[in-house]
Order: structure tokens, then C-alpha cells, then sequence
């Protein structure tokens, strides 16, 4: 299973990040990856030991850390048979695309657009790119196509850290990324610490990590909409036994639950 690896790229700062990756349940490394973004690099034990398709979990960890967050997170994937990425944003549907192991397009055209949209790319000069990696080219596999995405990507500020190139194994990016002298793990710094720098952040006027605007109407209505999303996504993975997305849920009624218990945490004056 060496051949199978996956990363997370987050439209975030890395403190921003670390406690909602913590509660993913997969020991993650975390460092910067550009002036806006992060990435992530997970261990991968629920397709290492047990036995799910990677994609499936990577869609569920993007659209719940994007959910309790409203950044986007994008969710690279590779394995023997395919690659491919998703794209998730709040609580939009994600767009996801794939490219067989020897490079040919699995996806829709429209997908690529989506995606373009989403993350404000020029809808010109990078279509242009984006639309050759939606055509045949027998010269190039499924994890060249990755890696011309991310290349497209440095012009939305991604710039990955040195060692850390998609499709490589994943044991070969932890050692990579355990050299970078800014990476380190994603930790949970505690309650309390969390809707501190929620606090913080609104102060500031940004969304904070954990509540965007936090006391207000706006960040109680969310944490009832991530509630109500987590219930039934957690119990739909404990029935279908799917740790990837047992822990999406999980995380969004960890969000949820903060949410609503703010006031009572951390009055706001």
C-alpha cells in the first residue's frame, strides 16, 4: 500500500487548522504551504489498516474541515488504480475530478470550471491549463497530472514545501515533511484556548478558526447547521463502518457543539 497517499491543502493559517485536524482521529503533520495555505499530511491509517478507498476519506476529512471552517480545502489522492482531487468549500456540494493511473481523464469538463471558479483563478490563463489536464496525452500519467495542478496552483498562493510533491509515497512525504523546520503536529490546544483565539480573531475582524464571528447570529445559526450536517453523516459512517467519515461528522458536531455552548464558555461582551 506504499503506493497509495494523499494531502490536504487549507486556505488557512496553520494555527487555524491544527485544532480541527486533531479531531480527524489520524496523527497528521501540518506545516505552511505558501502565505495563505497549509498543508496536511496524514498518516492514512483508515486506508492503511482499514481497508477504505482513500478518495472516500479524503472527501469526507475536505468537506468537514471546510464546513467547520468556511475556507476552501482541497484534498489531493493517489493510489495504484487512479488520482484525482476534491475540492470542498463551505456547504457547497464538492467538486472532485480523477485521471486513471496512466493519465486519461475520468472526470467532467465542468468540474475543472467549478473548481476555477471557486478558487478565484484567472478564468482565462489558468483554464487554459486547467482544460489540457481534462484532454488525452499518453505521455503523461495520473500523478503528472497532480503534479501540473498544484503548478497551476502557486498562482492562488500555493507553494508547497520542498520534498512534499504529490503522488510521491507516503512514507517518503513524512520524512520530507519531519525535515521541514516549520512542520509540526496538528494538536488539540484545549477548549478553551480554542474559542480564545476565536475570540481573538474577531477582534481582529477576521473569522476565527474554529467560529466565524463568533456571539453572533451568524455563528449560532452555522454551529446549528453543523450540528444538524453531523448527526446523520456520523451515524451513516458508524453503519457503513467508514472511519473517514465517522470523523467528518464527528468534527462537525465538535464545531457545532462549540458553537452553541460559546456564551456559556466565553461570554461575549
Amino acid at each position: 500500500m506504499s503506493n497509495v497517499g494523499a494531502l490536504l491543502l487549507c486556505r488557512a493559517q496553520p494555527e487555524s487548522v491544527a485544532p480541527a485536524a486533531h479531531l480527524l482521529r489520524d496523527r497528521m503533520l501540518l506545516a505552511p504551504a505558501g502565505d495563505a495555505w497549509s498543508v496536511l499530511l496524514p498518516e492514512g491509517r483508515p486506508w492503511l489498516h482499514g481497508g477504505e478507498p482513500v478518495d472516500r476519506v479524503l472527501t469526507g476529512w475536505a468537506t468537514a474541515l471546510a464546513v467547520g471552517a468556511p475556507r476552501p480545502v482541497l484534498a489531493l489522492w493517489w493510489d495504484a488504480d487512479r488520482a484525482g482531487f476534491t475540492l470542498a468549500s463551505g456547504f457547497r456540494r464538492p467538486v472532485a475530478y480523477v485521471w486513471l493511473a496512466n493519465g486519461t481523464p475520468a472526470g467532467e469538463d465542468e468540474a475543472m470550471r467549478t473548481f476555477a471558479d471557486r478558487l478565484g483563478l484567472d478564468p482565462v490563463l489558468d483554464m487554459q491549463d486547467l482544460d489540457q489536464l481534462t484532454k488525452p496525452d499518453p505521455g503523461t500519467d495520473a500523478r503528472a497530472r497532480l503534479r501540473a495542478l498544484t503548478a497551476v496552483l502557486t498562482r492562488a498562493g500555493v507553494t508547497l514545501p520542498e520534498g512534499i510533491t504529490p503522488g510521491e509515497p507516503a512514507d517518503r512525504l513524512r520524512e520530507a515533511a519531519q525535515a521541514l523546520p516549520d512542520a509540526r503536529t496538528a494538536e488539540w490546544p484545549g477548549w478553551r484556548e480554542a474559542v480564545r483565539a476565536d475570540r481573538d480573531a474577531a477582534e481582529r475582524g477576521h473569522p476565527g478558526p474554529w467560529l466565524p464571528w463568533p456571539g453572533t447570529p451568524r455563528a449560532r445559526a452555522l454551529a446549528l447547521a453543523q450540528v444538524a450536517a453531523g448527526l446523520p453523516l456520523t451515524a451513516w459512517g458508524l453503519r457503513r463502518r467508514s472511519g473517514g467519515w465517522t470523523a467528518a461528522g464527528a468534527l462537525l458536531l465538535a464545531h457545532g457543539a462549540l458553537g452553541l455552548a460559546y456564551d456559556l464558555v466565553w461570554p461575549w461582551d
